[in-house]
């Protein structure tokens, strides 16, 4: 399916590009850092941000540098609610001849662009690897099941999409059937993989064979290798 794999690659290269930018704003506040001077500013005031849904405040700073001139400049990160206030005094950062912007030394001022940057890039990384490698190891693992698990012959129950996952707003099918067991009398549900065609017409069968781990119901492959492929 071209749209899933292209959902997979763009997953796994906009995960890469922002750890990557996160990496490199972090060797920048790293070398900032190195040559930065700490002194005492003063918050002015609140400066108002407006987006289409949200209004944050970043707060104005004034400090003296080392040459006694009084530099103003706003924060690079904003917040609601504000987390300063008119007057408070906060420690400056600097770097002396200013060939960096000043910055208010706390965490999020210092790290949250990195911080933000990462946790994003590592969803979308994620996400693109399970996509990417999950179903190619429940094959490999539904052709170890078929070659060493327990054939157990299964009553076909009917066709559901899978809600769970969808790709573009569509949802896969999976094959239902169940299985009860005669030493315990309790029933079995078991779902197919993924398929991403309705596959109700294409089964003309009562039963349906699903291989389990021995002793282990709930490790198990439900073939279903006489369906159509889908074409690509």
């Amino acid at each position: 399916m071209k749209t899933l794999f292209f959902v997979k690659l763009t997953s796994l290269v906009v995960g890469i590009a922002l750890l990557v930018a996160s990496v490199f704003l972090l060797l920048n506040t790293r070398d900032f850092l190195s040559e930065a001077v700490i002194t005492e500013g003063t918050v002015l005031e609140l400066v108002e941000s407006r987006s289409s849904d949200s209004i944050t405040y970043r707060p104005l700073v004034q400090f003296q540098n080392e040459s006694g001139q009084v530099v103003n400049f706003a924060s690079s990160t904003s917040s609601n609610p504000p987390s300063y206030s008119p007057g408070q005094q906060v420690e400056v950062l600097y770097q002396p001849g200013e060939r960096n912007s000043p910055r208010i030394n706390s965490f999020f001022s210092l790290w949250g662009a990195e911080a933000i940057l990462a946790g994003i890039g590592i969803v979308f990384l994620l996400a693109g690897v399970i996509l990417m490698f999950v179903p190619e190891f429940r094959h490999r693992k539904g052709e170890s099941l078929k070659q060493n698990g327990v054939p157990i012959d299964t009553h076909y129950q009917g066709v559901e999409l899978n809600t769970r996952f969808s790709v573009n707003g569509r949802h896969p099918f999976q094959v239902i059937t169940q299985w009860q067991n005669p030493a315990t009398s309790e029933v079995h549900v078991f779902k197919s993989n993924n398929i991403w065609f309705d596959p109700s017409s294409y089964i003309h069968t009562d039963t349906i064979t699903v291989f389990c781990e021995k002793d282990d119901l709930s490790e198990y492959y439900v073939d279903i290798s006489f369906l159509p492929k889908l074409a690509k």
